[in-house]
């Protein structure tokens, strides 16, 4: 389209206000192919200015100075990215820590983070952002309007959360654009890091013109999986939901050995998470780059299987950890001083994650198990949230309630029950020597890193199959379960036995720490300079800078 008006002569033409107003329509809304391309002619005009364009070599042969001048110019080049991590705590604070990372590494990058505080823990999450706040002045928070939800539809949780909340990501988002175009100084809006839950989301950043990038907060593994079951589903008409107690195995290109298709996902196993899976897979082949919590030496097979040209760029920029400790120190003093008594790598400390909760009969035969192994213990103890509630569990007033006649006397001189963990502080203390585990990603990655063994107990989610990583696949584990599977309403949930629990645990505590002391040491050089994950978060950075519009 032309919008050019001719003008030739000497008399005066009278252009009509509804040429005018035609032009300016089109020119705003209509012709896409036009701001296409003055968008590619930017980008290459900024190319000429760099080292190697046309531009910087005609002028460093004239002007050093200036040339000096123009290189500085684009090398601070600033961006800010909007992080939208889900309202899940273990989700969130691996987002912020990835925020923090990436701030430090390069001071032309800024972070505004969007919390959805739907499930958030409210004292933990408001004690951890003060924390953050007070420490990186280029990252700041905007907290989302609360918006209603049906809790009693676990299923569909993120779907009504996100298409409640994409209007409010638009209007905030709008806010960072203007306040970018009205301060030359501003950084430009880059990109949107989204957590894999949100990656519907991507539109919105279409509808701003700047690209989209994932932040997966489970392994490498996982996603490889999740891609190749999403393929057979779509080119082969698999359906995922008879894998449930199914004895198949897939050969999976993510995994050295054959994974046994029962030990996949809820999500893909039940009906009504399925869809919801399927478009988000899907979604995660739009973006950018995906960013992925692991390590190359951790899973350099599944890293490895993603060099084929038919995935995005995948950036192993982890372990990210949350390793300072934000909790009340004074309401957990007595944790630490009780561990501090303990002979070292003497006790066996259980934790069930955010959302790690059991019956009562289930927490009598865990309590038998752990009197029965005569082993010291630190065990974080958990009430339900009522039934029907996608809620986290809570503190129990009185624990002595749930547990077993006596049991608490029997085993003062040996054992803790607490609500709340400090795990950090916990797997960080030299007397801990055993971690009985949910399996979540977050918890596995803290097992590497303070090579604290693991045996296996997994509940939700994938947790399943990061138990079998563990286990199987790299050989750093035992089991104590590795296919439990626990629904919400705690119905049809299998009892696993006193005796298979002390089995469990007097070989939890008998491990040979060998391998897994090699690689946590793996885990800490990955991050540091010139390590594995600190070139890979190196490159990451500087394809959003070269990304920018």
């Amino acid at each position: 389209m032309d919008y050019t008006m001719d003008f030739q002569g000497d008399d005066e033409i009278i252009v009509s206000a509804d040429d005018i107003m035609r032009a300016i329509k089109q020119l705003m809304e209509e012709d896409k192919e036009i701001r296409k391309k003055v968008k590619e002619m930017s980008r290459i005009s900024e190319k000429t200015l760099m080292p190697g364009g046309s531009s910087h070599s005609s002028l460093a042969t004239k002007s050093s100075p200036v040339c000096k001048l123009i290189e500085t110019s684009c090398k601070m080049k600033k961006a800010q990215l909007v992080f939208i991590p889900a309202p899940i705590i273990g989700h969130f604070v691996s987002a912020v820590e990835l925020a923090k990372l990436l701030v430090d590494r390069d001071e032309r990058l800024s972070i505004t983070v969007l919390v959805m505080e739907t499930s958030l823990s409210p004292n933990i999450a408001r004690s951890y952002i003060d924390s953050v706040i007070s420490a990186w002045s280029r990252i700041r928070f905007v907290h989302m309007p609360d918006v209603e939800l049906d809790p009693s539809l676990p299923g569909r949780f993120f779907i009504s959360l996100i298409e409640a909340q994409k209007s409010h990501v638009k209007e905030e988002v709008s806010k960072l654009v203007l306040e970018s175009e009205s301060c030359s100084d501003s950084p430009r809006l880059a990109g949107f890091v989204l957590d894999m839950f949100f990656a519907s989301i991507i539109d919105a950043a279409n509808e701003f013109g700047v690209p989209s990038y994932i932040f997966f907060t489970s392994a490498a593994s996982f996603l490889g999986l999740a891609f190749h079951i999403q393929a057979l589903h779509d080119e082969q008409k698999v359906d995922p939901t008879e894998f449930t107690n199914s004895d198949v195995e897939l050969v999976v290109p993510c995994l050295a050995s054959p994974f046994p298709v029962k030990l996949s996902p809820s999500s893909l196993l039940g009906k009504e998470w399925l869809p919801f899976f399927f478009r988000m897979i899907r979604r995660l082949r739009e973006a950018k780059g995906i960013m992925v919590n692991t390590f190359y030496e951790l899973e350099s097979h599944a890293l490895n299987s993603f060099s084929d040209g038919n995935f995005p760029p995948v950036y192993p920029v982890g372990p990210i950890l949350s390793l300072n400790s934000h909790e009340n120190h004074t309401r957990h003093k007595d944790i630490m001083q009780w561990l501090d008594h303990q002979p070292s790598s003497s006790v066996v400390y259980l934790c069930f994650g955010s959302m790690g909760s059991f019956s009562v009969e289930q927490v009598k035969e865990i309590a038998s198990g752990l009197e029965r192994s005569g082993h010291r213990f630190l065990w974080s103890l958990r009430q339900p949230p009522p039934d029907g509630k996608m809620e986290a569990p809570s503190d129990y007033v009185n624990p002595e309630e749930v547990l077993p006649e006596g049991f608490l006397d029997r085993t003062s001189e040996i054992g803790k029950i607490i609500g709340w963990a400090p795990q950090v502080d916990i797997l960080d203390h030299p007397s801990i020597g055993g971690f009985v585990s949910h399996c979540g990603w977050n918890s596995t990655l803290e097992s590497i890193w303070f090579d604290v063994p693991m045996a296996t107990w997994p509940m939700f989610a994938e947790q399943q199959f990061n138990a079998f990583l563990m286990v199987v696949e790299f050989g750093l584990a035992m089991e104590i379960k590795i296919n439990y599977r626990k629904a919400y309403n705690m119905d049809g949930c299998e009892i696993v036995r006193a005796e298979e629990i002390e089995k469990g645990i007097r070989g939890l505590m008998e491990i040979d720490r060998e391998k897994l002391k090699e690689i946590s040491e793996k885990s800490r050089k990955a991050l540091m300079r010139d390590g594995s994950s600190y070139t890979c978060s190196a490159r990451l950075i500087q394809d959003i800078i070269d990304n920018m519009a």
